[in-house]
């Protein structure tokens, strides 16, 4: 049931986020007089729709997406014609859609056609979806940092492996007889007593503040013998320990391991994780990690969605972590969170990054420069802004509006790719669904 009410509340986000993003291109449209005839969320047939004004508002029956409706957002052909003197497919679907176009401007709409605005605001009013992604997401991640908090390591201990990991043995899991396994040994950590609850205040007489401090220490330190001083139930004690050497993963610069396996001492301590909340500041810089890596993402797209086929629907194997996935697979995601055995702020924080996070991905993704994408129309007027100042210094007439419609075939093979990218990742969703790691 919680599983359920989880996925629920997850597509209500995601439907509220496709609401704002159309909602962004809305309002300065109509703010500029262009005709806004329909704003939906959704694709297919109409679910529930009402007449405000001059724009029909409304639900369609396919949740996976939305737009608005304004006119005249193709400028018709070179001097003005509708239709094309040429013949072939591709000129016919060029034809067919300058038409349908000049059909949605009425008697004394032609001034407020989408394709006669200036094109900074034709600019302003395609990037206002994605900017109310954008925004949604810095507001989402501004919740979970500051008022929930990142969760951080603290000096209290949570577990106490009892042997010592090795190249063979990752894990170093205790023999049924509760011994070591084979080229491992008992963890000092065990051996010395630490309990689960003490904390760690000293090492060799050494004050730790922090969790990085006590890590830093041991691993520096292999084959040492200390003192180890810990708090538990209000008392100091010291512990001897002698820190085993190990071969543990290298660390980078930001504290994460790496592929890389070096020498270093071993304790055998696992910390309890706190949440702090994050300063103000700590915001954008989040955001820019993500950031760069949703690009990243962004531009392996194609081969993860490959990798996906061909090793996961086809091969059978698990399906991977960073393999793309679809409303259907996000909302079953927002169900997976909703009933982990986790606390509700840790549930609260996963549930509103994952939201956060697709609100960057999308914002992302429709500034790729082809149609039917937002990206696409702002680079069709940014081509007319320059093709039209170079005209001015070359003492040129207005060459006028581009004529975007000479695209629409590679927007028709692009909405066929991304349409079947959609049936891939949804289909992949249903049979082989993303488990939380």
């Amino acid at each position: 049931m919680v599983e359920i009410v989880g996925i629920v509340i997850f597509a209500l986000l995601i439907g509220l986020s496709i609401a704002l993003h159309e909602f962004g291109h809305l309002i300065p449209a109509k703010k500029f007089g262009v005709k806004v005839t329909e704003y939906m969320i959704g694709f297919g047939p109409s679910v529930a729709s009402w007449q405000r004004g001059e724009t029909r508002y409304g639900f369609k029956a396919i949740p996976v997406g939305g737009y608005i409706r304004m006119i005249g957002m193709l400028p018709p052909g070179p001097d003005g014609a509708v239709r094309a003197t040429t013949t072939g497919r591709f000129s016919q679907l060029i034809d067919d859609a300058r038409r349908q176009s000049a059909e949605e401007i009425g008697p004394g709409d032609e001034d407020r056609a989408f394709y006669r605005l200036p094109v900074r605001k034709r600019v302003v009013v395609m990037l206002g979806g994605p900017t109310m992604n954008l925004l949604l997401a810095f507001v989402l991640f501004g919740v979970v940092l500051i008022g929930i908090g990142l969760p951080a390591p603290t000096l209290q201990v949570a577990s106490v492996p009892p042997c010592v990991p090795t190249a063979a043995q990752p894990n170093a899991t205790p023999l049924p007889s509760g011994q070591c396994p084979t080229g491992s040994s008992p963890s000092p950590a065990s051996e010395a007593g630490l309990q689960i609850g003490d904390t760690i205040t000293a090492i060799d007489g050494i004050a730790m503040q922090t969790w990085d401090d006590a890590t830093s220490w041991i691993r520096a330190n292999p084959g040492a013998q200390a003192e180890l001083t810990i708090e538990r139930d209000q008392e100091q004690l010291v512990l001897p320990v002698t820190i085993a050497t190990a071969q543990r993963p290298a660390l980078d610069a930001d504290g994460n391991p790496t592929d890389e396996v070096v020498t270093a001492g071993y304790l055998g301590v696992g910390p309890e994780f706190a949440w702090e909340p994050q300063p103000v500041s700590a915001v954008p810089a989040y955001m820019w990690d993500l950031t760069t890596r949703s690009v990243v993402a962004l531009v392996s797209l194609p081969v993860r969605l490959y990798e996906l086929v061909s090793d996961t629907l086809i091969g059978g194997q698990e399906r991977s972590a960073d393999s793309p996935v679809s409303v259907v697979g996000a909302s079953r995601l927002g169900g997976d969170i909703a009933a982990m055995d986790e606390p509700l702020r840790a549930k609260a924080a996963t549930f509103l990054g994952l939201i956060a996070s697709l609100n960057l991905f999308l914002f992302l993704f429709n500034l790729i420069p082809i149609l039917p994408l937002d990206g696409g129309h702002v680079a069709g007027a940014l081509y007319e802004a320059v093709r039209r100042r170079l005209a001015r210094w070359r003492g040129r007439p207005d060459p006028g509006p581009v004529d975007i419609a000479r695209l629409m075939p590679v927007a028709y093979v692009a909405s066929g790719a991304l349409l079947l990218m959609g049936v891939i990742v949804i289909w992949a969703d249903l049979v082989k669904p993303l488990a939380l790691q």
